[in-house]
């Protein structure tokens, strides 16, 4: 792929709200459902293959850690209902309806060289099993024709990683089984097993199939992922009609360190493609997802011609808009980066649209087929880990299967996400993004924490990252005047003019000259200090100013989550907002701490807190200064159904007198402005827990940010928007 074909599609993705006419399609999200509704009593639940009813007013998806298939009722897509759960005989690994029956692939296997499954036959009406059919291994996928007649089964026979060091060779080899249908369901009689060994340059005595999808002609595509090769057979006979390397691709313009930054420079040559999930386009063209295993994973999507040729290559351009989104993984940056994994394609009207779903980043990028290169559309948010999707163009809706389920870390659980095709402006998703660098890549983003506005021009605003990016402390321009906001510049935080290292910067405000005062979260047990640092208008550090020892005495982990200043001069004072209780604390009391830059005195409040649910801690994420009131967020660490407290208070200037720290400390008193659990509701997601930043720019207007943890254990999703003028 060339470099401009490249920028060009990262520009669409930035522009694309501006660049729109009035009324555009977008897909907005309407509804989530937690698949923990359906399996409220399973330790962990997930939704992983999703597939729908033939009248589409019924999700059905594979539930592999609860070891069942649930149903959603979505005939009002905007309140999706739970609608049965059927408990299968061992894993399923995925599922497909067909007229009045739902096909699960069911895992049975005794060890990797001992496989076995079978396909189980769902009744959708009664929600039970009225049939299996045994197959030779441990099935995959399952997909159907067109028609309906019949049903292929991507037998994989997987390896085990730990062997050999997961490489292949490990027989047994898989195969690609077909089956009839009937009017019971499956015609178990009618089972063809295709042999697809011998096929593939890597490993060609142990095809390992992946995914299938079957064209209009009842030609079925199958990926062996291992293998990165594709095989193509006619579904009625069972014949291989062709047969191909699925290739490798040279990567320029990616990030391949996981080192704390985000840097869009390296390369990688010859990277095999190893795609997960196809689909067929037309009769004569399919699409991959190139997620790749151990030895390769190019990042992006391929879409080839019948004949083995490759039609496009999208190369690192999705991942650049990804990182444009602020969704980039930078954890995964030494290892497959965004992850590209399950594919949908439909059509909408007259437009056939490509959607690819980014397991590590949580994004499902859009994009429209065309004779030559498709056409980014938009970026969706899906939860956490998207495994598949499936469209139903008759409802203008596509529904999103979600896997990861962390509940048991106190995170979000697994969802099936379903959005709205919609004429609108613009798409409701995203809020935020970044423009490119003079070389041509996106300012890398994730995990904005403190927030501050400019003193003069209406609508510009300064974050930081948090210890996420721990080799790359930034302050960010941000122009919120445009639909998305926009993130304009990044200025890195230097010490002796290197990347400052032990920062975790929760807070930001401006000195009065053109630089800033930042606040550092300390955590002594990763050598991080309590700190507040002065930078110039260049992100240089100027001074450094420790918590004095009559607060160290007493600190824990949960430290500075804010900083702004009342006064000018040698009359400005700082004041930070302590998250926490720390050990000198009665419980439900944090301190609001200042410091006369001036004098170097230190001094403190208490604030007030809220109390908590059971099994939840509340504390403070913001402090912003602004006429006579201090406004504090305020919030609790639940998210999801759980999350109860996310508010924003105000208290007197006139009580923030610091009395001495580690005497009594005056108490004030809080007025509450606004509850923030109805915004983060509005985008129609579950509620994220880290409400981080809050600003009031020259207007008088408050903006409010979200921290998205770096996409580690996160959807990802960074929601900003205003709450318009603060009395």
């Amino acid at each position: 792929m060339t470099k401009s074909t490249l920028l060009a599609a990262l520009a669409a993705g930035l522009l694309a709200s501006a660049a729109m006419p009035a009324q555009a399609q977008y897909f907005n999200r309407i509804a989530s459902f937690p698949v923990a509704d359906n399996a409220p009593e399973a330790e962990a639940t997930s939704s992983e293959i999703i597939s729908a009813s033939e009248d589409g007013m019924t999700l059905v998806y594979s539930d592999s850690p609860g070891g069942g298939i649930g149903f959603v009722d979505i005939t009002d897509p905007a309140a999706p209902a739970a609608a049965g759960y059927v408990t299968v005989d061992g894993e399923p690994t995925s599922v497909v309806v067909i007229g009045d029956y739902a096909f699960a692939g069911v895992n049975t296997s005794e060890s990797f060289v001992a496989p076995s499954g079978h396909v189980a036959v769902i009744d959708m009406a009664s929600k039970e099993i009225v049939a299996t059919c045994e197959v030779s291994g441990q099935p995959d996928s399952v997909a159907k024709s067109p028609d309906g007649t019949l049903l292929a089964v991507a037998i994989e026979n997987e390896r085990d990683e730990d062997l050999n060091d997961g490489e292949i060779p490990q027989l047994p080899a898989g195969n690609v089984t077909l089956f009839s249908t009937s009017d019971q369901g499956l015609d178990c009689d009618s089972m063809i097993e295709v042999d697809v060994t011998g096929l593939a340059d890597i490993a060609p005595s142990d095809p390992e199939p992946e995914f299938t999808d079957f064209n209009e002609n009842n030609e079925l595509v199958v990926s062996m992922q291992e293998n990165n090769h594709f095989v193509i057979i006619d579904g009625n006979s069972g014949e291989i009609i062709n047969d191909f390397s699925a290739g490798s691709t040279d990567l320029a313009g990616i990030d391949t360190e996981d080192d704390g930054v985000l840097s869009f420079t390296e390369s990688q040559d010859a990277r095999l493609r190893e795609p997960d999930a196809v689909k067929w386009i037309d009769a004569d063209h399919f699409v991959a997802s190139n997620e790749g295993d151990y030895n390769g994973g190019s990042r992006g999507f391929t879409i080839y011609n019948k004949d083995g040729s490759v039609a496009y290559e999208s190369g690192a351009a999705m991942e650049m808009i990804t990182a444009s989104l602020g969704h980039y993984p930078e954890g995964r940056s030494d290892n497959k980066g965004i992850e590209p994994e399950g594919m949908e394609v439909a059509s909408f009207g007259d437009d056939t649209l490509i959607f690819v779903m980014q397991e590590r980043s949580s994004l499902i990028a859009i994009y429209r087929a065309t004779d030559g290169e498709p056409e980014y559309i938009q970026s969706i948010p899906s939860g956490m880990g998207p495994e598949s999707a499936v469209a139903i163009p008759e409802r203008n809706i596509i529904a999103t299967a979600n896997e990861e389920d962390l509940r048991e870390d106190g995170l979000a659980g697994s969802h099936v996400m379903i959005f709205e095709r919609q004429d609108v402006e613009a798409p409701d998703y995203p809020q935020i993004v970044s423009a490119m660098n003079d070389d041509g890549t996106p300012i890398g983003w994730v995990a904005l924490s403190g927030f501050v506005a400019d003193a003069d021009e209406a609508g510009k605003l300064y974050a930081v990252n948090d210890s996420y990016l721990s080799m790359m402390p930034t302050i960010y321009t941000i122009d919120a005047t445009q639909t998305p906001a926009m993130i304009t510049e990044a200025t890195l935080v230097t010490r002796d003019g290197e990347a400052a290292e032990a920062l975790d910067l929760e807070g930001i405000t401006l000195d009065g000259e053109g630089g800033f005062w930042l606040a550092s979260e300390g955590r002594t047990d990763r050598d991080i200090a309590h700190m507040l640092y002065h930078v110039d208008g260049e992100g240089a550090i100027v001074e450094e100013v420790s918590f004095p020892d009559s607060l160290l005495a007493n600190e824990i982990r949960f430290g500075s989550e804010g900083v702004n200043s009342v006064g000018t001069g040698d009359d400005m004072v700082l004041w930070i907002a302590i998250q926490r209780e720390w050990g000198d604390d009665e419980a439900g009391m944090t301190k609001l701490v200042s410091y006369t830059p001036s004098t170097g005195e230190w001094g403190a409040v208490h604030y007030p807190l809220e109390t908590p649910a059971e099994g939840a801690w509340v504390g403070l994420s913001e402090i912003t200064i602004h006429g006579d009131y201090a406004y504090i967020v305020e919030r609790d660490n639940q998210i999801a159904e759980k999350a109860e407290l996310k508010k924003l208070y105000r208290v007197p200037v006139s009580e923030l007198v610091g009395a001495q720290i580690g005497g009594e400390l005056p108490v004030v008193t809080k007025e509450e402005v606004r509850d923030f659990i109805p915004d983060l509701e509005a985008l129609n997601g579950y509620v994220l827990d880290k409400v981080e930043g809050f600003a009031i720019d020259a207007d008088g207007i408050g903006w409010v940010v979200t921290d998205n943890d770096g996409v580690d254990d996160s959807s990802g999703e960074t929601n900003f928007w205003s709450i318009g003028a603060v009395e």
